[in-house]
């Protein structure tokens, strides 16, 4: 399940579902009201519950089968992971705000993202909350040591260089690998550490010195 909340970084989740796609995992989405204002400001896509597969589609890209998604009103609390009962491998909140954050720890359950949270929690199953936010203040981070002393891993959205991404893309699919890691979801989104120093930089040069010079790709016309 990925729940999507208010703080910037919405490219952050939408790397996560198109990954898990790929993968193909089955994924329950819900949006909550502050990401659809966040979602609207960062990509000018209005994000609807009655046009979700249009506007999921367009939000993130890549043609997507979209097959695999099960939509949940955020003010659903009828909805299927509402209960312990509905099967679920675990669940992924990112971006996460601190207001989401405070919530889970505190088990307010103020949306279905946040009771799909404690619901997690309570069955034991893979909780990745991926905070976006800074800097962080000392209520945040009693909070987030309280996730963490629940079973909840703590992943802030803190790309890595070393995978050697120099392009927004490559950060922010760095950062979703690293969550899908955290449930142990398969994925190529970025080169992983080798104990090899500089080992980025020997990639590029490789990727460089094999490509093919332009205009050489085919014999010429007459």
């Amino acid at each position: 399940m990925v729940g999507v909340c208010g703080a910037s970084g919405t490219p952050y989740a939408a790397s996560v579902i198109r990954a898990l796609l790929a993968a193909g995992e089955a994924v329950d989405l819900v949006v909550s009201r502050a990401a659809r204002l966040t979602i609207l400001d960062e990509t000018g896509i209005s994000f609807r519950d009655a046009h979700w597969q249009a506007d999921l589609a367009a939000w993130i890209g890549d043609d997507p089968d979209l097959a695999g998604v099960r939509y949940w009103a955020a003010g659903d609390f009828a909805a299927g992971p509402s209960s312990g009962s509905y099967p679920a491998k675990g669940m992924l909140v990112v971006p996460a705000t601190t207001g989401a954050v405070a919530g889970i720890a505190l088990g307010l359950s103020k949306d279905l993202v946040q009771r799909a949270a404690a619901v997690t929690l309570k069955e034991r199953r893979p909780l990745v909350v991926c905070v976006r936010e800074t800097p962080l203040d000392g209520v945040t981070l009693r909070h987030l040591v309280e996730l963490d002393a629940a079973g909840a891993v703590v992943l802030p959205a803190s790309p890595g260089f070393y995978a050697g991404g120099s392009t927004a893309r490559e950060l922010v699919d760095f950062v979703a690998g690293r969550v899908l890691d955290a449930v142990g979801v398969g994925h190529g989104l970025y080169r992983r550490w080798s104990g090899e120093l500089g080992g980025a930089r020997s990639a590029s040069a490789d990727a460089a010195s094999t490509a093919k010079p332009t205009g050489t790709d085919g014999p010429r016309g007459a």
